[in-house]
């Protein structure tokens, strides 16, 4: 497990979207076209898992359910399967903790995530926060 340290000022819904953004960016450099697929989110309050046939969204109570955890300083956890790559993020007040199948992905991520960490606006595009289901995203 890799650990990345936040040091900037960001938002916690940057933050969220950040560690997923960079998951994405990263595990496509090796895993090519796959789907990135948020398999299952753990708050301290909810386990939330996709409905059947349909891909895990952050939908505004999903959002919401995390952002409320996080104010309360509560780990929240993802299990993201991208091809043949599992990953699991866990943010926890200002780190995030990444698991990877291969170790050379889990480092990159981690690295990546400290150094976008240290700005107040990190490098993010702007279409992803709506391709994992955040509409109002500033």
């Amino acid at each position: 497990m890799s650990t990345a340290e936040i040091t900037g000022n960001i938002h916690p819904k940057r933050k969220i979207i950040m560690g997923l953004y960079w998951i994405n960016k990263k595990a496509a450099s090796t895993e090519g076209c796959k789907p990135f697929l948020i398999e299952k989110i753990i708050t301290g309050t909810n386990i939330h898992l996709p409905k059947e046939n349909k891909f895990l969204k952050l939908s505004d109570n999903i959002l919401n359910d995390i952002l409320y955890n996080m104010k309360y300083q509560r780990e929240i956890e993802f299990e993201i399967k991208f091809g043949k790559e599992d990953i699991k993020l866990s943010i926890c007040k200002n780190a995030f903790f990444i698991s990877a199948t291969k170790k050379e992905l889990e480092m990159e991520i981690a690295e990546k995530l400290e150094s976008e960490g240290k700005k107040m606006y990190p490098g993010i595009c702007s279409k992803f926060p709506r391709r994992v289901g955040i509409i109002d995203y500033p």
